[in-house]
């Protein structure tokens, strides 16, 4: 079942401009794993605004916000997306799935998660 749907979309300029005024934006925002796959890239900020647009989309998923570092954005060898998300059962998710898209000025992302929603206990009734 779908317990959340989440989508954002960032101005690339923001992520750049942040990025290159507080070098530690970088490591509070991504894993070394994403600051390295992008910083391959011949438009590094496009994959890192990208990347942090997924991160905003998952938060508006599970409807709470986390550690930025429990989120994290690879890919496939086919080039697919793929969210790794740690403590996954801290929040009942079974399935993960993640569509990104940028241009020169803009990233988006879409993620929706499957699982089961944790149900609250109830009180046995009284007859």
């Amino acid at each position: 079942m779908v317990i959340g749907i989440g989508i954002d979309i960032i101005d690339v300029e923001r992520v750049k401009k942040l990025a290159e005024k507080n070098p530690r934006f970088l490591q509070k925002i991504f894993t070394p794993k994403e600051i390295e796959y992008c910083s391959k890239k011949k438009n590094k900020h496009q994959h890192l605004a990208a990347r942090f647009a997924v991160k905003e989309a998952f938060f508006k998923a599970i409807g709470k916000r986390t550690s930025w570092q429990d989120v994290e954005l690879s890919n496939l060898a086919s080039g697919k997306p793929q969210l790794d998300i740690k403590l996954k059962e801290r929040f009942s998710i079974d399935k993960a799935h993640v569509s990104i898209s940028h241009l020169r000025e803009y990233a988006v992302a879409v993620v929706v998660l499957e699982g089961e929603k944790k149900r609250k206990p109830t009180s046995p009734k009284l007859v």
